[in-house]
């Protein structure tokens, strides 16, 4: 379960399901091509107790809606094409992530926080791009620290010009910490801001206004407030003619997710998860498709296999990460039909044009991304049975090791287990790093990884995938039992903290990306300034902030 923050009891999991009807603090509406999300959080609306809301500054609930927000935009709203994130409130944008509600939680709450918010800040960059649903910020008061962070991940910033609305990030002058959700990788790495006056800017309290604000590319527009909606409509319809997304198709309806929790296990129609708390593992099943690829794109609902093992596979990813820190091995396992897999492959891989198409193959790369940057130990065992084929082999790609069984177990009767690459394989699902898994496993040399083309549809038995390069270890069934588990107990056995470092530095080489750049950031710098005593110490300016004391900073340089 979710650890207690310091001053509550045992609290329940956290729910990342949620819809429109249900949101605390976010207005979504849609007006033809453009549809608005105005943050309005409600204070007494906080996840945990101990900590109120105020000046929309939001904790992890209020980011849950906005992720929920961000995907049923991009699939239940086919006809939108711009997207304006503002403030439902007067005279304040955002003033960030709740400083009372970092203050009190744990470490490990506030880095997977900031992991997810960034997640989900991603996730608007990418519908910006990719779904040709551009994001703009419409900042209409004061906007800071994550308030700011969040307008940054928009393509395009206007600011009211009123003498009263500034952007800023000021973690570094007022609670010694690092924006959270990369902030400061944003403004050199996206939006090319220079390094001394991005110095300057992040140690301002009260941040930048106006055409200096424009000038240094801390934003793109500032007109005045009274018209500022005005501008912000004309921009997101100018915005919105450079879409390809139909205007009017229709959209594919997100319901709740079905799911089961009972004691120590968790299952949905495709997904299962059984916890051993004591060992610190989680085995995960993921089910093949039950059904026939459609005879129609029209087909296609919440149900259709791809986008239903995407939502509950992203779902299952955020209810451990969040509700069992002490797990930190997960065991990948898959069973069902190669066959029926490769033809939703083919599926998605002949019909990648269309909208609806497009969208679960980015949802399903925004999965296996989760999956890659979440910290814990990934082990994949490929036995008789599975069906780790194109998509659900990136699960094997994405693992830390594999084992594959050479052979037979004795007794059973099922052919020995196989693997299959599909052209999905070939770039479809890019890491953080901007490679193909394959990619990433061959950087001395990437043509091998574009050799294996000749492979696609090939049933590669333990030798043929060891060949490949595409499995770790291929014991037979003698050695099977024994090794698979000692490596695992072993695995279990290390130190966590070295883990997390080690399995963020190693599966990320090659080349790096904005977002690759975040991700390291957040896995070292900010885990370790959120336990410097600078900072949550007594004395420090994450705790003391808002009493009128000034933090007490042990000078000494580490």
């Amino acid at each position: 379960m979710a650890e207690p923050t310091n001053n509550t009891a045992v609290l329940p999991p956290v729910d990342f399901r949620t819809d429109p009807s249900r949101y605390k603090h976010w207005k979504l509406s849609v007006d033809g091509p453009v549809a608005t999300l105005a943050l309005d959080v409600r204070e007494d609306g906080g996840l945990r107790p101990g900590y109120e809301l105020k000046l929309n500054s939001y904790d992890l609930g209020v980011d849950i809606e906005l992720h929920d927000a961000v995907q049923r935009l991009r699939f239940e709203h086919p006809g939108v094409r711009s997207v304006v994130l503002t403030s439902g409130k007067e005279r304040v944008f955002c003033a960030g992530a709740n400083i009372r509600m970092l203050s009190q939680s744990t470490h490990g709450w506030k880095v997977n926080f900031c992991k997810f918010t960034n997640e989900t800040r991603n996730g608007i960059e990418e519908a910006t791009a990719e779904s040709r649903q551009t994001y703009i910020a419409a900042v209409n008061g004061p906007c800071a620290g994550g308030g700011y962070e969040l307008a940054l991940a928009a393509d395009h910033i206007l600011m009211a010009d009123d003498g009263n609305t500034a952007v800023s990030l000021p973690e570094v002058p007022l609670l010694a910490v690092l924006p959270g959700t990369g902030g400061l990788t944003r403004l050199v790495d996206k939006r090319q801001v220079r390094r001394d006056r991005a110095d300057f800017f992040c140690t301002l309290e009260e941040g930048i206004k106006g055409k200096r604000a424009v000038d240094w590319r801390l934003v793109d527009e500032v007109v005045p407030r009274t018209r500022l909606n005005e501008a912000v409509r004309e921009r997101a319809l100018k915005l919105a003619e450079k879409s390809d997304r139909p205007a009017t198709a229709k959209g594919i309806a997100l319901p709740e997710l079905a799911r089961q929790v009972n004691g120590d296990a968790v299952s949905y129609s495709h997904v299962d998860a059984k916890i051993d708390r004591a060992k610190g593992i989680a085995e995960i099943t993921v089910h093949g498709p039950k059904t026939a690829v459609p005879a129609s794109l029209d087909a296609i609902d919440a149900g259709f296999w791809p986008l239903a093992l995407a939502r509950e596979l992203d779902d299952l990813v955020l209810h451990l990460r969040t509700n069992e820190e002490s797990v930190g091995m997960w065991v990948i396992r898959s069973t069902g039909d190669a066959d029926t897999v490769a033809a939703y492959d083919a599926l998605l891989e002949q019909h990648k044009a269309d909208w609806r198409v497009r969208e679960i193959r980015l949802f399903l790369k925004r999965v296996f991304k989760r999956i890659d940057v979440s910290s814990r130990s990934l082990f994949a065992l490929i036995e008789p049975g599975s069906c780790f084929t194109g998509t659900l082999l990136e699960l094997v790609l994405a693992a830390d090791r594999s084992y594959m069984l050479d052979g037979q177990f004795e007794g059973d009767n099922r052919p020995p287990a196989t693997l299959r690459l599909t052209a999905l394989n070939f770039g479809a699902y890019p890491m953080v790093n901007g490679l193909s898994r394959l990619e990433s496993r061959s950087l001395d040399d990437l043509s091998r990884a574009e050799a294996l083309r000749r492979q696609i549809g090939v049933d590669l038995d333990a030798a043929a995938a060891d060949e490949a390069g595409l499995i770790t270890f291929k014991p037979d069934d003698i050695d099977w039992e024994d090794e698979v588990r000692i490596a695992i107990e072993e695995r279990a056995a290390f130190s966590p903290d070295a883990l997390t470092g080690m399995e963020a530095s190693l599966r990320f080489g090659g080349p790096e990306t904005m977002e690759s750049k975040i991700f390291a950031r957040l896995t070292a710098w900010q885990n370790w300034i959120f336990q410097r005593p600078n900072a949550v110490g007594d004395q420090g300016a994450l705790k003391l902030y808002g009493t009128g004391q000034r933090a007490s900073y042990d000078r000494r340089r580490v």
